[in-house]
């Protein structure tokens, strides 16, 4: 562990996700030739003068406010989470603000969530392993006094809600993990390391009491196989991740090494990588991340969350951070867990 740990990471996390999106939504289905045209050099990108974010930081958002109002109701639990998340996954799809672009798995399901008695089982599109599961789980992350257990569940149920396939789940409760590990300060040069036993160890691992017969919705023999499926993705663009960190090519596309972030387990690998070519500019990282040719604003957006993670509130320029859409939100969550 470093001194990093003190450095206000949950804001520092929180502000970086939000940061990311709003870098990536501009360039979010452009190609790098037409980003550079209409931006610039990638290594001089600025935020844009009004930082509006997408729906990845009001999900991120929905999740946090769920998070806390489940944790401040007693010890967390799959019953006590998954109504505060409903709720706040039924506002989204409601609010008027709802108008960035959204996701269709996230607009099926949370649809199909607002019917009361209707179990979420029934409401989660089990074929769907969009990014859209695992851009909003940071704040699973980085809330404080949780077991691996806790975490892990949480972190694949609030994806199950929404996008129920299993490299959804895998790669969501990895991207919590990510960001967990880089909040307490481990070093990144072994963070794919850890992130490759963590998900050996969980390979077989059904969380029946956070996802009940979820599995039984797909075309699997086992919940063992069905996760395995997850896990499995998520290992072998680990494995890619690796080979791209130690290529180290900085001013290639990042899609081009890790996939293109459309999907889980991509944006994932491809978040990481961005973080992990500039660890030590976390400026340049969200940079390189709006500059690629995927789903740019997934990538920039969990890419900020690793880096805030990591580096803390500091890791932002302060004319950027009093800027952002969502600011007295993102700060409220990130003050309540760095307390």
């Amino acid at each position: 562990m470093t001194a990093r740990t003190h450095k206000l990471a949950a804001t520092g996390s929180l502000i970086g996700l939000a940061l990311g999106d709003a870098m990536g939504f501009p360039t979010e289905f452009n190609d790098v030739p037409s980003i550079l045209a209409k931006s610039g050099p990638w290594r001089e990108m600025d935020l844009p003068e009004r930082a509006i974010v997408s729906d990845d930081t009001q999900m991120t958002l929905a999740v946090g406010k769920g998070l806390r109002t489940a944790m401040d109701r007693g010890v967390l639990a799959p019953k006590r989470l998954e109504r505060p998340l409903r709720e706040e996954f039924v506002d989204w799809y409601q609010s008027p603000e709802n108008n960035r672009a959204p996701g269709r798995t996230c607009m099926v399901a949370c649809n199909l969530l607002k019917a009361e008695g209707r179990v979420w089982q029934d409401a989660s599109q089990i074929g769907s392993k969009g990014c859209g599961a695992n851009m909003r789980v940071a704040p699973i992350g980085l809330a404080p006094g949780l077991s691996e257990e806790q975490r892990a569940g949480a972190a694949q149920l609030q994806s199950a809600l929404t996008h129920g396939h299993p490299t959804a789940l895998a790669a969501s409760d990895l991207t919590a993990h990510a960001v967990r590990l880089l909040a307490q300060g481990a070093e990144p040069t072994g963070l794919v390391g850890l992130l490759r036993s963590y998900a050996l160890e969980n390979r077989t691992r059904y969380h029946h009491t956070w996802l009940g017969d979820l599995w039984t919705r797909g075309q699997d023999p086992s919940p063992e196989h069905f996760v395995a499926r997850g896990w499995d993705e998520c290992l072998g663009v680990l494995e890619r991740l690796q080979q791209a960190v130690r290529e180290g090519s900085v001013e290639t596309d990042p899609c081009l090494a890790t996939g293109e972030g459309w999907i889980a387990e991509e944006a994932l690998a491809t978040g990481l990588l961005c973080f992990l070519l500039f660890v030590d500019d976390p400026v340049m990282a969200l940079r390189r991340a709006a500059c690629s040719s995927g789903d740019s604003d997934s990538i920039a957006c969990l890419t900020g969350a690793f880096a805030g993670a990591y580096h803390g509130v500091d890791a932002w320029p302060t004319e950027w951070a009093d800027r952002i859409e969502y600011r007295g939100d993102l700060i409220a969550l990130g003050a309540l867990w760095d307390a």
